[in-house]
């Protein structure tokens, strides 16, 4: 190979299945890219820890964790985009006064403002991950948090839009939206990769499947939707692969002559 590439791959939906497992036919694909030369990386809404197993099995030590948010080359921190502390702390107010919990998120663990709730149970335990928040309401005022779980049914978080201007609220779960600081999003973190590796557009990748991939699929070069992922996706992606069931990471990379 004479060029290096970067690829960017979420997580959920595109790497993993639906029962959260990477399909063989993923595995070696990575892999393979790997040992052409080419740079393997993520790029998830999921928390480091919550991924660790993930990137030792496939050898990748660069990542976009929390939409990014927190951003990581060849294993150090490049980049943070913190939540605003007084924002949240109203933000929680609110979200207590609804009966609607929060989870924070650093980039070492959570925690949940109440000891328990269905929408958190219901939620967290969908991603089929062994880490679930512990109850500390008071873990954001000691530490930086990169992203908040805000947990209600579809719909009622637009009140939370309308009134937390300096937030973003993304919806993975019927019953929980993910909080971003404004304008924080996936490519902003791939910006900051790119630009420090210095590799052209032309040779940038990613690979995704959700909501909070439009922003990623459409504004990097090369953009892949799963064939899986919301119509949203596939409308501003270049390319659509097959689902992730069917081979669509392999499929995807033979697509656009990576591999």
């Amino acid at each position: 190979m004479s060029e290096k590439s970067v690829i960017f791959f979420d997580i959920d939906g595109t790497l993993l299945d639906h029962d959260k497992k990477l399909p063989e036919t993923t595995k070696k694909a990575v892999l393979d890219l790997k040992e052409q030369g080419h740079i393997v990386a993520i790029a998830t809404g999921r928390a480091p820890f919550m991924y660790e197993d993930l990137r030792n099995e496939l050898g990748i030590d660069t990542y976009v964790s929390y939409n990014g948010q927190y951003v990581v080359l060849n294993g150090e921190v490049l980049y943070t985009n913190p939540l605003s502390n007084p924002s949240l702390l109203k933000l929680t107010e609110a979200a207590l006064a609804n009966d609607h919990p929060v989870v924070y998120m650093d980039h070492e663990a959570m925690r949940a403002n109440v000891p328990e709730h269905s929408y958190i149970s219901e939620s967290i335990s969908s991603l089929k991950i062994e880490h679930f928040p512990a109850h500390d309401p008071h873990y954001y005022k000691e530490r930086d948090m990169f992203q908040t779980l805000l947990f209600c049914p579809e719909g009622e978080e637009k009140q939370y839009e309308e009134s937390f201007e300096d937030f973003d609220f993304i919806r993975w779960h019927p019953v929980s939206c993910d909080v971003l600081p404004k304008g924080g999003s996936k490519w902003k973190g791939i910006e900051k990769i790119v630009d420090k590796l210095g590799i052209p557009k032309e040779r940038q990748y990613a690979f995704g499947d959700g909501l909070n991939d439009l922003e990623m699929l459409s504004m990097i070069h090369h953009g892949v939707a799963m064939g899986n992922g919301e119509e949203e996706a596939k409308a501003v992606a270049k390319y659509v692969t097959k689902s992730v069931e069917e081979d669509g990471i392999l499929h995807g990379l033979k697509m656009v002559g990576l591999l």
